[in-house]
């Protein structure tokens, strides 16, 4: 009874495929869903098989201000576009606000450049949606509107709905639109971000989906005009490592005529926003003139993940991206093609059954997941570092070193631009971090600074025994 049971759930998976002529419907037209979208077509063409696509995405990523925003820092490593650019898909210049070729790091005990540690690993600015709210027409686009308009000449069909429902019938999802649409799809795919109302229509559908753990951050678009970014921003991304409660860490990033701030940690609210930007760590970084205390009129408090989700398939049904697993506090546009091509291949060359995506596309996402587990290691330790001012000290002398002297191996600046710019997984950055000269090195400059610091106390209090 058990092996004819086993049997015929064999039997039934094995029928879970796409013929030609499937019916595929992407809920959400960012960057996971359009990613998802191209690699399907792409993976279809290879095996000769013809698919329809709908994406149903409400925003239009043409429009300025809250109505095209996908609330997204706008960071994507260089690797990540050499990567895109050998699979035919090239970002045009118009899309890229600025070539990140360094950052800054700041803490309170001082601020030091780095530099790419590799020439080749340089990071781009962009904005997801056409621009900021208070932005005029410019010569630059959304980069998620490109990735639309790649989908839409592959063949896809995006309508400018939104999805209200999803049922079953006959087997088949069937997604429902607050327009009244009503279509019936062999695959639905969901690529919602951590929406709540899009996800519970994910959970009414998958009794054993959990949605992903999520906090508040906080984004913030800054207008200074061209010349003012270029002046005190230049082609450097800003990053602050500062003894703030809840705050891991905020970034300044110039976009054109904008510098976006990001903030991420625990619960970022109003409260802990103006802690930072009174910092004279922050204030610095402004012209004299800027008032860090006025109300911006493009700000947000978005929720991103922090944790994956729990069971996001079924049959004929799969949750790609944020609403899935993304990295941890960094690089999510790049998670999300990771993501969103191994549910694609998984649809195309296996099938969409709840067990295909167990056994294919969620393997990709429990190595990401696993990566998280060191990610989380790796700021622990940023968070022990940032309490003791020694320590800060230390890392700032280290890295000084390694940018001045082109004989000094970078192995301490490597591992601060991977951490902040997603350029490497997170074990890669352990494993540098642990390396024993790299350890070797930053106990000594420590030691170098204790016992400045320590002859300092030491002159200073002689000073007041000879003088009193």
């Amino acid at each position: 009874m058990t092996g004819r049971s086993t049997e015929n759930v064999q039997q039934v998976e094995s029928k879970l495929k796409l013929g030609n002529g499937a019916q595929v419907g992407v809920i959400g037209g960012g960057p996971a869903g359009s990613f998802f979208t191209y690699y399907l077509y792409d993976f279809a063409d290879r095996t000769g098989l013809k698919i329809n696509v709908d994406i149903f995405e409400k925003q239009d990523f043409t429009v300025f201000g809250l109505k095209g925003c996908n609330q997204c820092g706008g960071i994507v490593s260089e690797s990540l576009v050499q990567i895109l650019r050998s699979e035919g898909i090239n970002i045009p210049l118009r899309v890229i606000r600025r070539d990140i070729d360094s950052y800054i790091l700041h803490t309170d005990v001082g601020s030091t450049r780095i530099s790419t540690p590799r020439q080749e690993e340089r990071i781009v600015s962009m904005f997801r949606g056409a621009g900021p709210t208070g932005a005029t027409a410019s010569e630059w686009s959304s980069f998620d509107e490109f990735l639309l308009e790649l989908t839409i000449k592959k063949g896809a069909k995006c309508i400018r709905d939104q999805v209200t429902e999803i049922n079953f019938e006959d087997s088949r999802p069937v997604i429902i639109t607050k327009g009244g649409l009503s279509r019936s799809y062999d695959l639905v795919v969901g690529a919602v971000g951590v929406n709540a109302a899009a996800l519970k229509m994910f959970s009414d559908v998958i009794p054993s989906f959990q949605p992903p753990e999520t906090t508040k951050t906080y984004i913030c678009e800054i207008h200074l005009g061209r010349e003012l970014v270029h002046k005190h921003f230049g082609n450097s991304m800003h990053i602050f490592l500062l003894n703030i409660p809840r705050l891991e860490f905020a970034a300044i990033i110039p976009k054109g005529d904008f510098v976006t701030m990001v903030m991420l940690g625990e619960s970022i609210d109003k409260h802990l926003v103006e802690s930072l930007f009174n910092t004279p760590e922050v204030k610095r970084c402004f012209p004299s003139t800027w008032d860090s205390l006025k109300d911006f009129p493009c700000q947000c408090f978005p929720l991103i993940n922090i944790g994956s989700a729990i069971q996001p398939y079924s049959d004929r049904l799969v949750l790609i991206g944020d609403c899935a697993s993304t990295k941890l506090y960094k690089n999510g546009i790049g998670a999300a093609y990771i993501a969103a091509k191994s549910a694609a291949a998984t649809a195309i060359f296996h099938g969409v059954s709840a067990e295909d995506f167990r056994q294919h596309y969620w393997q990709t996402c429990k190595s990401i997941n696993s990566d998280n587990s060191n990610g989380r290691l790796v700021f622990i330790l940023t968070k022990i570092i940032q309490k003791w001012k020694f320590s800060k000290r230390g890392i700032l002398r280290l890295v000084t070193k390694e940018q001045s002297d082109a004989g000094y191996k970078r192995r301490m600046s490597t591992v601060l631009w991977d951490t902040f710019t997603g350029s490497a997984p997170y074990r890669e950055i352990l494993r540098i971090a642990i390396n024993t000269i790299l350890i070797f090195k930053l106990i000594s400059e420590i030691i170098v600074v204790l016992f400045s610091e320590n002859k300092s106390r030491n002159d200073s209090s002689n000073f007041e025994e000879s003088g009193s």
